[in-house]
């Protein structure tokens, strides 16, 4: 019997997957988890097979759970299912100690394939992916300003660039405002860049949106 652990905020998503992979997974136990710190927490109370983590969650992101884990030695392979397309994420990811990186968006094309792979004990990398992480091994010292950012002020940077006001910023991380323009600050700080309009077009420029 297989033991997954699904952390995503949105109770429909949860029961989505619990839906597409109990026809996969015949007497799958399902452990669920709404944030982060619970995510944590349940990984740590028994044995899962694997934990699908989704990025955006109140608390500390997915991002910071990685870290930790991976901080703590833990062997729990981790898929990780975001609303980011694999150009905005998706290495970042990998680097943090995920096993593969899932879009929302290609969820029903992929995600059992890669779930099969983890549980065979191999890393899901998606063409895309691959592609992506070469580029970064040719050229190492070629580093881009955006991955200058620390995983918070990278989300941040993501969302303004789709657009996103600082208050809806911070509803939807589940930060305070002033604590998102912090982040504002220094993206552009850090970036060379001059206001959020020239973020945008960096963002356009780079396909990061």
């Amino acid at each position: 019997m297989k033991r997954i652990l699904i952390a995503d905020d949105h109770s429909v998503v949860r029961n989505g997957l619990k839906q597409i992979l109990e026809d996969e997974f015949i007497g799958v136990e399902f452990g669920e988890a709404k944030n982060s710190a619970e995510a944590l927490r349940k990984a740590g109370e028994k044995k899962w097979d694997i934990l699908i983590l989704d990025i955006n969650m109140p608390g500390r992101s997915g991002l910071e759970v990685l870290h930790q884990l991976k901080e703590e030695k833990s062997s729990l392979p981790v898929l990780v299912f975001s609303m980011y397309a694999e150009e905005q994420i998706a290495v970042r990811t990998i680097k943090s100690g995920a096993w593969g990186y899932i879009s929302k968006d290609a969820a029903d094309t992929e995600l059992v394939k890669a779930i099969h792979q983890i549980l065979n004990g191999k890393k899901y990398i998606s063409a895309r992916v691959a592609e992506l992480l070469a580029e970064q091994i040719e050229n190492p010292s070629d580093k881009a300003p955006h991955e200058l950012l620390s995983d918070r002020e990278y989300e941040t940077f993501i969302l303004i660039a789709k657009g996103k006001t600082v208050s809806e910023i911070a509803e939807e991380l589940s930060l305070a405002t002033p604590t998102i323009s912090t982040f504002r600050a220094r993206i552009l700080e850090k970036m060379n860049l001059k206001n959020s309009a020239e973020l945008v077009k960096y963002a356009m420029d780079n396909k990061l949106v």
